[in-house]
């Protein structure tokens, strides 16, 4: 596996690995959240100030990582590329090249919650809400 750059007509791979990635992990997220949710994630690929793809061999995007002003914004792999090194990579890319130092992560992911405190996060808050409104607990978490 390997880093590289997202271009923009892979953004709607990118929406589609974050959709699978979103139903594999976030059981408590409901078909309606998911139909407002989508259009504001592609929208976002081109808004934010780092974007990193995670690859195979092939060159298959199976994943990747936005972050912007130190904060973490994405992390997503396709469930089929979970459990493979390929998160670590992208977070130890996240850290080491976009600086990033902070992520909030819904408190009802607990394999998110978990492999960010793995990585040296601690909680440094807690949101009743996620950005939308929806009540979905955030942590906030920092190195």
């Amino acid at each position: 596996m390997k880093i590289t750059g997202i271009h923009p007509d892979e953004y709607a791979e990118a929406t589609r690995i974050w959709e699978s990635s979103v139903r594999a992990t976030h059981d408590f997220v409901t078909e309606a959240d998911l139909d407002v949710l989508r259009p504001l994630v592609a929208a976002a690929f081109g808004q934010l100030e780092h974007l990193a793809g995670l690859r195979d061999d092939d060159g298959r995007l199976l994943g990747f990582a936005g972050a912007a002003a130190g904060k973490l914004e994405m992390l997503f792999l396709a469930p089929d590329a979970r459990g493979l090194g390929g998160g670590t990579l992208l977070l130890d890319h996240a850290r080491r090249v976009f600086g990033v130092t902070a992520v909030d992560v819904n408190e009802q992911n607990p394999q998110a919650v978990g492999f960010y405190l793995h990585h040296g996060f601690t909680v440094a808050g807690r949101s009743e809400r996620d950005g939308t409104g929806k009540p979905y607990p955030l942590l906030h978490l920092t190195l």
